[in-house]
């Protein structure tokens, strides 16, 4: 069994020790992680071991124990407190409800009523797990949601967001199958043919001609029908772009059905095929704007965009979403993610009717965005080869596909180790200017984390990962070494009062400051002079 961490806070030792040793913590589900002697001390405890429980006395220096209580509160908002003091005060029992604390005991603490007071603790807490681990309520509610889910998904395609990185996990995670070698989208249009009461709303056709097409296409094709807005929808999953004209066939005779069963005009608009998710959000907008060309062509009956609006647009493999595509995995993948994308994107293009003009368009414009990624991160695009490449030349060499992807892998691949390269270059300054800026300013006692982020243009959460990342070290233990140091020369080299040399370190407090230079060398400021 897993048992609960409970840190111990009191500035007194003996006080500690006693109810470290009355307890048989084990016995009771709780291990002691760590003790201290003040509140600043439990603070820093804490972000170490992360407790689940924190048992304070009130009064100590430094930091009392309500003020440690709500700076743990806004770290860790689930962690249970025990006050425990020798004030009977109204005041004092107050700020602990306010607080949420578990009890408030008073002093001295009788080792049979802490017993039962974290007794009831670890119920509460095993109670807690309980309901967060249910793993038979999860998987219902998970069950339940998942066609919802799958929907959210599907409506996040239709309206074009940046769904195609996470197709993958969503379908790994959720069960759902969505990807596809090629998608189509249809969009239905239902117009009532009279304002009979007696006949289904437009909203209860709409949910009838969804089931209508899941049975429909069951046997026929992979399809998803759902309703958005004020449309039904259907996306077609489409293993080669021979299946077009099959999918145009079988919506046109559907329309004609679906007139019939349910009494309106129904007339579906058929968009494009595409060759990746993130053209789901194109083809469902030309779906729409096919079936708005019933006014020309008449209801009940599948119209093409193509028939329509014969003029096409270059293929969406030289789009700028698709070479964005590449270019988010030359920013952010590894080696073997970017050459997966470009070696599956090579693939599709062979499976389509892709020209030689439009893959020139294509490498034209991805050098171009190869280029802008370099100076945008700063690098010398004279340095690499890139900006001096003739993209017709080199066209007029690849004898295949998998050459032109090939080419595409080794230029991408250069660039994101430049970025690489670059980015960690970045993260060494980041942490030396931090290092200086503290240099600087530790001395001033009012200086914080917050300060040296402001300086720097940085969030707090991203500079103490990379200063911890270079230093080993956190920036409070960084900047405590530095005045200590600090402190230490002053010592060695000054006639300085110990109170002086607290402020010209950056401490208010001269008590405090000999609390932490004790705690750092093992010695007092006053006994280290003397030796």
């Amino acid at each position: 069994m897993d048992l609960y961490k409970v840190i111990l806070v009191d500035d007194e030792e003996e006080v500690r020790e006693a109810i470290r040793r009355r307890i048989d913590w084990e016995e009771i589900g709780f291990t002691v992680a760590g003790t201290a002697e003040n509140g600043e001390d439990a603070l820093e405890l804490a972000e170490n071991c992360e407790p689940d429980v924190v048992m304070t006395d009130i009064q100590m220096p430094f930091m009392d124990g309500l003020t440690l209580l709500k700076k743990l509160k806004e770290k860790f908002p689930d962690i249970r407190s025990v006050i425990f003091s020798g004030y009977d005060d109204f005041e004092y029992a107050k700020e602990a409800i306010k607080l949420e604390s578990e009890e408030y005991i008073l002093k001295p603490v009788d080792s049979a009523e802490l017993k039962k007071v974290f007794i009831r603790i670890r119920e509460r807490l095993d109670e807690q797990i309980r309901m967060r681990r249910n793993v038979e309520q999860l998987s219902q509610y998970y069950e339940n949601s998942r066609p919802m889910m799958k929907e959210q998904l599907l409506i996040g395609l239709l309206e074009g967001r940046e769904l195609q990185y996470d197709l993958e996990r969503y379908q790994k995670d959720f069960g759902f199958q969505i990807e596809s070698a090629f998608y189509c989208v249809a969009a239905f249009r239902i117009t009532p043919v009279s304002d009979d009461r007696a006949k289904l709303d437009k909203n209860l056709m709409a949910v009838s001609l969804e089931q209508i097409v899941n049975d429909w296409f069951k046997d026929i094709l992979p399809v998803e029908a759902f309703v958005y807005l004020d449309t039904v929808c259907v996306l077609a999953r489409l293993s080669a772009t021979g299946q077009y004209a099959l999918f145009a066939e079988e919506m046109d005779r559907l329309c004609r059905s679906a007139h019939k069963l349910l009494d309106a005009n129904v007339c579906a608009g058929i968009g494009r095929v595409y060759g990746n998710a993130e053209s789901i959000h194109t083809s469902f907008l030309e779906a729409k704007d096919a079936f708005h060309h019933r006014i020309f062509v008449g209801e009940n009956q599948a119209i093409l965009i193509s028939d329509v609006d014969p003029v096409c647009d270059v293929e969406d493999y030289v789009s700028e979403k698709q070479i964005r595509h590449i270019i988010r995995q030359v920013k952010i993948g590894t080696p073997e993610s970017l050459e997966a994308e470009i070696r599956e994107f090579a693939e599709k293009i062979k499976k389509s009717d892709f020209t030689l003009g439009q893959l020139r368009i294509f490498y034209a414009e991805f050098i171009v965005e190869l280029l802008r990624l370099m100076r945008g991160h700063g690098i010398n695009t004279a340095e690499s080869q890139i900006g001096n490449i003739n993209t017709n030349e080199e066209m007029d060499r690849f004898v295949s596909m998998d050459e032109f992807a090939d080419r595409l892998v080794e230029l991408a691949g250069s660039i994101r180790e430049k970025i690489s390269s670059t980015r960690l270059d970045t993260t060494r300054k980041l942490a030396e200017d931090a290092k200086q800026y503290i240099m600087d300013h530790y001395s001033d006692s009012s200086f914080s984390v917050d300060d040296i982020c402001a300086h720097l243009g940085v969030g707090t959460s991203y500079f103490s990962s990379v200063f911890k990342k270079d230093t080993g070290m956190s920036f409070v233990t960084y900047l405590t070494n530095v005045r200590m140091n600090e402190a230490q020369r002053l010592l060695d080299t000054t006639d300085e009062k110990s109170y002086i040399i607290a402020g010209l370190v950056g401490y208010e407090e001269p008590n405090y400051f000999s609390y932490v230079f004790k705690k750092h060398f093992g010695i007092s400021p006053s006994k280290y002079r003397q030796h």
